[in-house]
């Protein structure tokens, strides 16, 4: 048995008129974040906790936002290619514990619908996603909504 712990963080700008995909679940919105990708700052972050656990950089080195191929690409591909990135190296992941930082829209409806998709793609059972949502209480270009972050902490066994 080898534990290995990764740690993640992401954070895109917000902007009106764009669609808001967090932890893989479209969310009705009038702002949405800003990315190469489809910018789902949740999933950035686990992808980053993943990456590290196992020692294999981050999610820029592997889905670099130069390259055109992920314009606008769904990021729980790019979830689902780094599961098989860590499994390669004969890791699983245990759990994932996770917060979003974001003013509005209200995410804690949307929280279980996104445990749902994260466990099935991380090959886990949902009691072993944690998602929390929080405010930056109005300071800040988080707080003053301008913002989204997601910090991700996961535990992989070997």
């Amino acid at each position: 048995m080898q534990i290995r712990i990764g740690y993640g963080i992401d954070v895109h700008r917000l902007e009106v008129g764009i669609p808001l995909i967090i932890g893989g679940i479209k969310i009705e919105s009038e702002i949405g974040a800003v990315g190469h990708s489809d910018a789902d700052v949740l999933l950035h972050a686990i992808c980053d906790a993943l990456l590290g656990a196992a020692n294999l950089r981050d999610i820029g080195y592997h889905f670099s936002d130069t390259n055109p191929k992920y314009k606008g690409i769904d990021s729980k591909i790019l979830l689902t290619n780094v599961v098989k990135l860590i499994q390669t190296k004969g890791y699983h992941v245990v759990n994932i514990d996770s917060t979003i930082v974001m003013e509005r829209p209200k995410l804690n409806p949307h929280i279980s619908a996104m445990q749902v998709t994260i466990a099935k793609i991380l090959e886990v059972e949902i009691d072993a996603v944690s998602i929390k949502a929080t405010t930056h209480e109005q300071v800040d270009s988080f707080g003053e909504g301008k913002a989204v972050k997601a910090y991700a902490v996961c535990l992989l066994d070997k």
